[in-house]
């Protein structure tokens, strides 16, 4: 999918509070607007700051009326949590794909007992027909030292399937942190290519 289309791109986000969805969501804005695309993008964050559930609906195309995603429609799902990408992922297209890190992380509604986990959320996925590309971002993140790079591993990971180049999304990343905290730009740069590294293996693993 690379290289600039005319199509609207739509893209859900979607994770607990504190694993960086909305972020995400807003670097991958950013990087649409940097080309020129018409930007529209909406969050829904239940007690976020207490590790509930978080979604963002991103579109961006020549023009874009709305900033909600209908369920059938989305291109991409980022999945920061596995049980959440599997609750979101009747939004996808038939040909969407989803990313996704596969750290459990279970929602307050779990912890206290009024929903079960799945049993296997990733599984569920692929048995509805979802092309699932899988892999453990947290892992990868705490190798580097760094376990907030989850974010821009995940970013990383989806840069291929974006309507441009991955080097446009990388930059935006890069350059933010060479403008905020100059120290870690090298290390989100090293981090983005991780997430397409692991993105291109997840791709050989067979469902």
């Amino acid at each position: 999918m690379n290289g600039e289309t005319k199509a609207i791109t739509n893209i859900m986000v979607v994770g607990m509070g504190g694993q960086g969805v909305m972020t995400a969501s807003e670097i991958l804005a950013q990087a649409a607007l940097s080309l020129g695309y018409d930007v529209k993008k909406t969050e829904v964050a239940g007690m976020a700051q207490r590790g509930g559930v978080v979604t963002s609906h991103l579109r961006f195309g020549p023009k874009v009326l709305s900033s909600s995603i209908a369920q059938g429609e989305a291109d991409i799902l980022v999945g920061f949590e596995p049980a959440e990408a599997l609750r979101w992922c009747g939004y996808l297209r038939r040909e969407g794909v989803a990313m996704v890190n596969t750290l459990r992380q279970p929602p307050p509604v779990v912890n206290m007992g009024l929903y079960k986990y799945p049993d296997d959320p990733i599984g569920q996925m692929r048995a509805v027909g979802v092309k699932v590309f899988d892999f453990d971002a947290s892992t990868i993140a705490k190798d580097m030292g760094e376990p907030r790079l989850v974010n821009t591993i995940m970013l990383g990971a989806i840069a291929g399937f974006l309507p441009f180049p991955a080097e446009t999304l990388k930059e935006v990343i890069v350059e933010g942190f060479r403008a905020r905290k100059p120290a870690l730009a090298e290390l989100n740069a090293r981090a983005f290519e991780a997430g397409r590294a692991a993105a291109a293996t997840a791709a050989t693993v067979p469902a």
